[in-house]
């Protein structure tokens, strides 16, 4: 706790004690978004050091970058071990949703570390829209792995993250 001190600023008249910029964001969010939001972006340990919004914005993106790859990972192993042509067929177009939108989602992830957010929340938006939910619309009865259904919280999550960095920094 000491070292966070040292890192971030602390503001001198405070009678409470501050809430970090995590609570912040997450409770500016709503309250709907408040613990799936702590839960999405603290898979992260470093979820609790971050010194503010675009540090936090940061960290959502790279999350995002990381789960959408560990789903196209199990889809990937899906289709290997797909038992009929219906399931090979829907786990094969999921990975191609997936195979586009991990290039896009780095992209992403690299402007906002940049601090330049035009286009970021397009293209998190259409990850969780045209992605994970284009797979679930695709897969019918077929069960897809439980990743993809992570992938659209989290992506659900950092759009919003996203937006609301955006907004509160005037970019």
């Amino acid at each position: 706790m000491e070292r966070l001190h040292h890192r971030c600023p602390v503001p001198s008249s405070s009678s409470a004690a501050p809430r970090s910029p995590l609570d912040n964001l997450c409770n500016s969010l709503g309250s709907h978004y408040v613990m799936l939001c702590l839960s999405a972006l603290c898979i992260d340990p470093s979820c609790h050091s971050a010194c503010g919004l675009p540090e936090l914005a940061v960290l959502a993106t790279r999350l995002m970058v990381a789960n959408a790859t560990v789903a196209k990972a199990s889809i990937e192993s899906a289709l290997a071990h797909a038992k009929n042509v219906k399931a090979r067929k829907v786990m094969r177009s999921c990975l191609q949703l997936y195979v586009g939108a991990v290039p896009r989602l780095q992209w992403a992830a690299r402007s906002v570390a940049a601090g330049r957010y035009s286009g970021v929340p397009d293209v998190l938006e259409a990850a969780y829209r045209d992605v994970s939910q284009g797979c679930s619309s695709l897969a019918g009865e077929v069960a897809l792995p439980k990743e993809n259904s992570e992938f659209f919280v989290t992506a659900y999550i950092v759009q919003a993250v996203v937006d609301w960095v955006k907004l509160s920094i005037g970019h």
